[in-house]
């Protein structure tokens, strides 16, 4: 029998036997009908108060009492408990969730059926130019105007992404505009996800890309014509001694230049795909200077019957930490850019020194024709020359600075241009104390017992 039921009875029962013990055994009933309206009674009051706080939203459940209804709250307030529990952890998850989309690179914006803002991320805020706030429920279309844009999102043909420059203040280091990836995805119906990417780097770089391949097809195509032209020549004229010796003098100084590229390519290569160079190697300054003593005096009695007044001061016997082939590269592209692009007769001035600082500095300074200030921060570009002419009759390939300035970059050191025109140019290479030291007396010694200077 239910456990409600036998409650029942023994109120009723109760209420008996109080009225037989008070008025006697002819009262019994009346007894027994006051226990069982008492026991009603007390029930619906159970009964209220649990639908009371049920009914009040927030109120706390009342204590467990007796029967059913004590039960029934204790079981409602388990339930809710567990419920809180599950809506606390699901919070969580979303919070998580949510975090993890403000951390990501791309841009996220959730549109509801009219295209209004539900809700963004920071990425697509700043890139997109709007406020996470202030702008939600605002309409996307009335915030980004551009025609590119605003016809995409109205379309709802979202099998292809839209570029578009950012409306925002942001800028490349050249100051153009930040170029967008817009990609739109249904989802729920008629609610849309957006979704923008940053590819300003991406285009910077296929446009350098067909900018390099061009640069490259144009500096081989030349020789190559000019090598074409002799070998017709050669192959249908009858050319005396002396007109062949120099046509094949002239195909080898093109064959030259070719294979000049294509060395400079490959150090290019190299550089941009090996590994830092070690901090324990050391090079002593006096080695790299003679060097370029060597090669810019050779180069100036090749250029010029005249040649150029060239000095060499080395004002700190010290030594570099690095790559010694790679440092001598840079070195002398610097000193050898120098002669040819200096007149005969003209001054090219080299010196290394340690600053107060300890750093150490590699200067190489001409009396050149000197560079324009709109041309100082393209010179280490690719194949970027000032004049064209000028750099293929001294026989440049348009990549020599870009290798120092790689090279420098995996050394850790600075390069810096001055340029006055009519005046002359003066290039430093600065490297970081960590990689300067003084000479050491057994580095010297050894280097004289195998007979370097």
């Amino acid at each position: 029998m239910p456990l409600r039921f036998l409650t029942f009875l023994a109120a009723a029962c109760a209420g008996a036997a109080v009225a037989v013990a008070a008025l006697g055994w002819r009262q019994w009933g009346w007894g027994a009908m006051a226990g069982a309206l008492a026991w009603l009674a007390l029930d619906a009051w159970q009964a209220s108060r649990l639908l009371r706080a049920l009914r009040a939203e927030g109120a706390p459940m009342p204590a467990r009492g007796l029967g059913l209804w004590g039960e029934l709250a204790e079981r409602i307030r388990k339930q809710l408990r567990l419920r809180e529990q599950q809506t606390r952890q699901a919070q969580d998850r979303l919070d998580e969730f949510l975090q993890a989309i403000q951390a990501s690179p791309n841009g996220v914006v959730l549109l509801d059926e009219q295209g209004r803002i539900e809700w963004c991320n920071q990425t697509a805020a700043a890139q997109l130019g709007i406020d996470a706030g202030r702008d939600l429920q605002q309409h996307l279309g009335n915030l980004v105007r551009d025609p590119a844009f605003v016809a995409y999102l109205a379309s709802w043909n979202y099998s292809r992404d839209v570029v578009i420059d950012a409306p925002s203040a942001q800028r490349t280091a050249h100051g153009h505009p930040m170029r967008l990836s817009v990609q739109v995805h249904p989802y729920a119906g008629s609610r849309r996800m957006l979704l923008t990417r940053d590819i300003t780097a991406l285009e910077q770089a296929e446009a350098m890309r067909r900018d390099f391949v061009a640069n490259v097809s144009h500096e081989i195509r030349t020789p190559l014509t000019v090598l074409t032209g002799f070998v017709e020549t050669l192959q249908s004229l009858p050319l005396e001694a002396d007109e062949r010796a120099r046509y094949l003098g002239l195909m080898g100084q093109q064959a030259q230049r070719m294979g000049t590229l294509v060395q400079d390519l490959l150090t290019l290569s190299r550089l941009e795909g090996s590994a830092a160079p070690a901090m324990n190697q050391w090079t002593r300054a006096k080695a790299l200077l003679a060097h370029c003593e060597d090669e810019a005096r050779g180069l100036s009695g090749r250029l010029s019957a005249k040649g150029h007044r060239l000095s060499f001061a080395l004002e700190a016997d010290s030594e570099l930490a690095g790559n010694a082939t790679e440092l001598q590269s840079a070195m002398s592209n610097l000193v050898s850019n120098a002669v040819r692009y200096t007149p005969p007769g003209g001054e090219v001035a080299v010196s290394w020194r340690v600053l107060p600082d300890g750093r150490g500095e590699f200067a190489v300074r001409d009396t050149g024709p000197g560079i324009a200030a709109e041309h100082i921060p393209r010179l280490t570009e690719r194949f970027y020359r000032v004049d064209r002419s000028r750099s293929r009759e001294t026989g440049g390939t348009g990549l020599g600075l870009a290798i120092v300035k790689h090279i420098a970059q995996r050394h850790g050191a600075q390069l810096r241009i001055e340029s006055t025109l009519g005046q002359g140019s003066r290039f430093v290479l600065h490297f970081p104390v960590t990689r300067v030291r003084e000479a050491r007396a057994a580095t010297l010694a050894g280097n004289a017992l195998h007979g370097v200077p």
